[in-house]
């Protein structure tokens, strides 16, 4: 699995996504000082979330 990196702003599509305020906190102390907004943040921990999924498919 990769490592996590912070990224940059790609192109974008909205969509809505209710969070737990404990994990937007935890999102918002993560990115703080960075140039990482939060949407960007949660997009690349979904990246390397679907990554780990695949290479635990392929084990299989």
């Amino acid at each position: 699995m990769r490592k996590f990196q912070i990224p940059k702003n790609p192109p974008t599509t909205n969509k809505s996504v209710r969070f737990p305020n404990d994990v937007i906190e935890q999102v918002e102390d993560a990115i703080r000082g960075t140039n990482c907004t939060f949407s960007n943040f949660v997009v690349e921990a979904t990246r390397v979330a679907l990554e780990s999924l695949e290479e635990e498919g392929s084990d299989t």
